[in-house]
């Protein structure tokens, strides 16, 4: 399967959303309203919302990718994907009167500059409901040291590209999340030295854990 002008297409998103769905499934059982933050193609967005059709999933992103997630939107046309709304994580809109019981992104934390990510959490808390969910995919660093050669070279790859943006370190952006009212509450390994970070709102403690929380938490 490949892409096109109107529909692109990443290969990444194909390999690793089999293991996220894994993660997502785990919580996401009693969700109704899920806000994904950086929907890139939208792939993502439309796997999930056809693997767990009793819950909302909203895609969103900068404007210049909501093309191309509204190609993977209109193509599926799953009836739980609303129309992808625009959202630079610098000026969170208003997005709904309702909130969010999940708020979900992938792949995005090592893009943004520092000074996005920070914005990225504050955002978090106008949108998320008491109690809601913060999941995030990628690779982090963990007491500063890589996880693995293959993520020091991607590190390498992406400061190259852009000085601002790098691999963060865990215990910097649980900071973050803490100081958003966000208690951790799962840290799993995924495939290519990716984990998938679970936060709670408010300390509230999860009634049931992923399927996949059982794989080794980092230090």
């Amino acid at each position: 399967m490949t892409g096109s002008p109107d529909k692109p297409f990443s290969p990444a998103c194909e390999r690793n959303r089999g293991p996220i769905l894994e993660v997502l499934r785990g919580y996401l059982g009693n969700a109704r309203r899920v806000l994904e933050v950086g929907s890139g193609t939208g792939q993502h967005a439309v796997h999930f919302a056809a693997s767990m059709p009793w819950l909302a999933w909203q895609a969103s992103d900068r404007v210049e990718n909501l093309p191309g997630i509204r190609a993977w939107l209109d193509g599926a046309a799953l009836p739980n994907t609303p129309a992808p709304l625009a959202l630079d994580v610098d000026r969170w809109p208003a997005l709904a009167v309702e909130p969010f019981d999940a708020v979900f992104s992938a792949n995005t934390l090592h893009i943004m500059a520092w000074p996005q990510v920070q914005a990225f959490f504050a955002g978090i808390g106008t949108v998320l409901a008491p109690a809601g969910l913060l999941v995030v995919y990628g690779p982090f660093n963990y007491a500063g040291a890589y996880s693995s050669e293959s993520n020091r070279a991607f590190d390498a790859w992406l400061r190259s590209r852009d000085p601002a943006s790098g691999i963060r370190d865990f215990e910097a952006v649980d900071a973050l999340a803490r100081g958003m009212g966000l208690r951790l509450q799962d840290d799993v390994a995924m495939p290519a030295n990716n984990r998938c970070l679970v936060w709670r709102q408010r300390g509230i403690a999860t009634t049931g854990s992923s399927p996949a929380s059982s794989s080794k938490r980092a230090p």
